[in-house]
């Protein structure tokens, strides 16, 4: 139920984009994302339901082989993450400015990246210049938008009394230097308030990771007891067939 949910939520969000938009960032989208991880969570969870509910071995054993890949998946990025980190910034590193690239293209995307800005208290990859990549914050002379030399309004320092947001807080912002910049808005990039935050929160991340982990563990451990039952149960009833006591039965 909860991937059907998740297929129909990104389904919908696509529905509702511009085509020319929707084509644009197809490797960013928080709607491809929740389509492709629902249609996934919705073929392994019916081999598993199908597959005990019929007593049919062979959808239990894709059922069982499904969740075994998945969490070797998640074993090995987790021992590559941590064993090749400079590696997996930059990976990271390429996702945000790809992100930032495509920010006024995606009104998803844009509300993803504008609550990660806010959460974390940072703007931009590595700083806040890093706006600069995108078209409509360019700071090149020739660039016709309104919006030339700015961030989003999420980098913007924001007063505890302030009832009404200005969206235009960040106008020009880029033009300044670190210093100045600072007083208005968050200069530090999101990549170091990542890892930052990472490192504060490992024990939190490893519960997670251990709460996910478990129920696959146990899918998988029941999966393969129900397969060794039916299996039995399969003897049993051709051994019954070959040695029956009595040949008018």
């Amino acid at each position: 139920m909860i991937s059907m949910v998740m297929v129909a939520v990104g389904v919908y969000a696509r529905l509702l984009k511009h085509a020319e938009a929707a084509m644009a960032c197809l490797a960013v989208d928080p709607a491809i994302l929740l389509i492709v991880v629902g249609v996934l969570m919705f073929l392994i969870t019916f081999c598993g339901c199908i597959g005990s509910l019929r007593e049919n071995i062979c959808l239990l054993q894709t059922f069982s082989v499904c969740l075994t890949v998945v969490f070797l998946l998640q074993l090995a990025a987790g021992v590559l993450g941590f064993v090749f980190s400079d590696k997996a910034r930059g990976k990271v590193s390429e996702i945000i400015n790809g992100a930032i690239v495509h920010y006024r293209d995606d009104l998803d995307l844009q509300n993803l990246i504008d609550f990660g800005q806010k959460e974390f208290s940072c703007c931009g990859g590595v700083s806040y210049k890093d706006w600069s990549q995108n078209m409509y914050f360019n700071c090149t002379a020739d660039n016709p938008s309104r919006e030339r030399c700015s961030v989003p309004f999420s980098c913007c320092l924001q007063a505890a009394d302030e009832a009404v947001i200005n969206t235009m807080c960040g106008q020009g912002m880029q033009a300044m230097n670190y210093l100045e910049a600072s007083e208005f808005i968050y200069t530090n990039g999101c990549i170091d308030k990542l890892v930052n935050w990472i490192h504060s929160n490992l024990f939190l991340l490893g519960g997670i990771a251990l709460g996910l982990a478990i129920p696959q563990l146990v899918g998988i451990l029941l999966s393969q007891i129900l397969v060794n039952q039916i299996k039995d149960q399969i003897k049993l009833q051709l051994y019954n067939q070959q040695h029956r006591a009595d040949p008018w039965y």
